[in-house]
């Protein structure tokens, strides 16, 4: 077991890969001393191999020669961790930890103490070296507290689970019709996923009632439950994802009215749906 830093092994500690893209339309990043919302977990929680809870032995900040692309008030830290609880993933990981993570300077400009706090990262295995983890994002290491794991074990149950909603990169097409009645018609528009999976909304209306918005997730558009509750998977992947307003090019509609109706359509599902917070620049 490795029980000092060695500083010239920094060189081997890869930094991690970019932060995940922020939609279009999300809100502007609150102040980073807010607690993590559904959407920053849920970032970091994507795809990523490695969860892991784990205390802080040593920190040591890496001379700023050394650190490229580090944010403004933020040190660039290389960490030896004692790993506490596997969160999520299933792969084998050994009691000492090695790895990189940017953090937020204090009040003097200082690198806070560290040591003996408890942290999760999200983070991916670095071939060959099995002390050593690749962080997913430079801020990808999070204050531990009972609540926030749990949020992230809800989370990742989200992910795990058979049938989860797929990734959404965007609006394929959208289509309206008008009903027989005065009043009545349907917009249905079909959206992108990065796996190829279906992934629909409708919103269907009749004089005198509020529309009725559904999203689904299969093959059968329009047999959604309504619109996912906030703060779910469902609701991130549409609420996070989608673009502010109908693009032009996926409204399929024939006539000029038809057209501006499956906007307008839209625009409703994307306000029904509520803004997008996050707190991670």
């Amino acid at each position: 077991m490795i029980h000092s830093f060695k500083l010239a092994a920094l060189p081997i500690l890869a930094i991690c890969a970019a932060a995940p893209s922020l939609a279009v339309g999300a809100d502007s990043p609150a102040p980073a001393a807010l607690a993590p919302t559904y959407a920053d977990l849920a970032d970091l929680a994507d795809g990523t191999p490695l969860v892991v809870r784990a205390q802080v032995r040593k920190a040591v900040a890496v001379e700023p020669e050394r650190a490229r692309n580090v944010k403004p008030g933020y040190i660039r830290t290389f960490v030896e961790a004692r790993t506490e609880a596997l969160i999520g993933g299933n792969r084998a990981l050994g009691e000492q930890l090695l790895y990189l993570v940017d953090v937020k300077a204090d009040s003097k400009g200082k690198l806070p103490s560290l040591k003996k706090k408890s942290v999760i990262l999200f983070a991916r295995p670095v071939a060959g070296r099995p002390a050593e983890l690749q962080l997913v994002s430079p801020d990808a290491q999070l204050a531990w507290d009972a609540a926030t794991e749990a949020r992230i074990k809800t989370i990742l149950g989200e992910f795990y689970a058979a049938g989860a909603p797929p990734r959404i990169t965007g609006v394929r097409e959208a289509l309206h019709v008008s009903g027989n009645l005065a009043g009545e018609s349907e917009s249905q528009i079909f959206l992108a996923s990065a796996s190829g999976e279906p992934a629909a909304i409708t919103v269907a209306r009749q004089a005198g009632r509020a529309p009725a918005m559904n999203a689904s997730f299969s093959e059968l558009v329009g047999a959604g439950q309504g619109l996912p509750a906030r703060d779910t998977l469902a609701w991130y992947r549409l609420a996070c994802f989608l673009p502010p307003a109908l693009p032009a090019g996926a409204n399929i509609a024939e006539s000029a009215d038809d057209r501006s109706a499956a906007a307008r359509d839209y625009r409703a599902v994307i306000d029904a749906l509520g803004s997008c917070p996050r707190t991670r620049r």
